[in-house]
């Protein structure tokens, strides 16, 4: 017999089909050992629900998708920035921010201040609302120590959320978000830290999967992005980039060289760069977040990026200076005002395609037969309400690997 059978529900299974969001009304879904063993309409199931499965629970309606995936946050962190906002509102922009010594360099003060212990408790905190929001994966980087000690304190903290919480959680080495202000005049030894201390320490203490990069003028050049790459890729990481974000230097093309998971904002990414990304399989996860906080006027080349068939996930890219947002819901609602993606498109891109930028694509981001028992269920008419309220949306139900994590009434 299945372990739970789901019954008096509607599904949004995101898998391939002439229907949008590959929708079964009146559906039915059976979990086995964490997996998904049976979806489809329930008068179709076999047998009578009670010979099938040890237990049967009625869902009243709710509709069903898969949980969702946040395949870019920065959720750990110290201290916030919300003086720094009253001075974007007044004109100053992000880079001259950074340049005073805001900006990230800010949040590396408070982050190396805080002890890992209080970083884990307000990261807990804020990983327990995203469930809340449907979150059944959350990709998290670090960034805010910018040192050996500091950046394996961040990593270490990710390793206990993972322990403590029953989603999946895939940890991203982002050493490379900036250079720090103590090797301001010492660029290449930081690089050389990075490269020969700290990503070395991290594979041997398996603190992450995957390296990342901040490729722009304010962070890292091309060069230098190249650098870290080569020893990744030696070292067996997953490769990730944030690129083309404030100027067009073509990170994501090179990215797309070295067969990396996922190129992020994309704001001024090139036609060459998509051609290239597709070839590779690199995914593109825009974040409407940072966009609408900083009041960017450069809108990522989204035909483009459809014409190419390019893979499109969202982000809520969850940080204190650029996306103080931790609802993919309002995400998908910023992507359907801002960008012109349609509800579906955005739900597609928190679930399957947010799964390509993880390589989870074979057990997260749809329901079907074998992939992992991750489902949210909300109390709502239509899947597109997902993406129609602002605040967000809080799901009525969570399961992860089937069993029930989260229940609101």
């Amino acid at each position: 017999m299945w372990d739970r059978l789901y019954i008096d529900i509607h599904l949004a299974t995101m898998a391939q089909s002439a229907t949008p969001y590959g929708a079964i009304r009146d559906g039915a879904i059976a979990t086995q050992d964490g997996k998904i063993a049976w979806v489809g309409e329930r008068a179709l199931l076999p047998d009578a629900p009670e010979k099938l499965a040890k237990e049967v629970l009625h869902a009243h309606h709710h509709w069903v998708t898969p949980g969702l995936i946040d395949c870019h946050t920065h959720l750990v962190f110290g201290g916030q920035r919300a003086d720094e906002f009253a001075r974007k509102l007044q004109g100053e922009s992000y880079e001259a921010i950074l340049a005073s010594g805001g900006g990230i360099l800010s949040t590396v003060l408070a982050t190396r201040r805080a002890s890992l212990q209080e970083l884990l408790d307000r990261a807990l905190e804020m990983a327990r609302y995203a469930m809340s929001q449907g979150v059944t994966t959350l990709e998290i980087k670090s960034g805010y120590g910018l040192n050996l000690e500091e950046e394996l304190k961040i990593l270490r903290v990710i390793k206990h959320l993972a322990d403590l919480l029953p989603i999946t959680i895939k940890a991203t080495c982002l050493a490379a978000h900036i250079i720090p202000s103590e090797y301001k005049n010492r660029r290449a030894a930081y690089i050389n830290l990075i490269a020969k201390e700290l990503l070395p320490q991290v594979k041997e203490e398996r603190l992450a999967s995957a390296v990342d990069v901040f490729c722009e003028k304010i962070a890292f050049s091309l060069e230098e992005t190249e650098e870290i790459f080569r020893v990744a890729q030696a070292l067996d990481f997953d490769l990730k980039i944030h690129a083309e974000q404030l100027s067009s230097l073509h990170g994501s093309y090179l990215a797309a060289r070295y067969h990396a998971l996922s190129a992020d904002h994309l704001e001024y990414i090139t036609e060459s760069d998509i051609v290239a990304m597709k070839a590779s399989g690199t995914v593109a996860v825009l974040l409407p977040g940072a966009f609408y906080f900083l009041r960017e006027r450069q809108t990522p080349p989204l035909h483009l990026l459809r014409e190419h068939k390019v893979p499109i996930a969202l982000a809520t890219d969850f940080n204190p200076g650029t996306s103080p947002i931790n609802s993919l819901s309002t995400i998908m609602n910023l992507a359907c005002v801002l960008w012109g993606f349609t509800p579906e498109e955005a739900l597609r891109a928190v679930t399957l395609d947010a799964a390509r930028a993880l390589r989870l694509e074979a057990t997260h981001g749809s329901l079907e037969v074998g992939k992992n028992a991750d489902l949210a269920f909300w109390n709502i008419e239509t899947p597109a309400e997902l993406a129609y309220y602002l605040h967000g949306r809080t799901c009525s139900r969570l399961v992860v690997r089937g069993e029930s994590v989260l229940s609101h009434s």
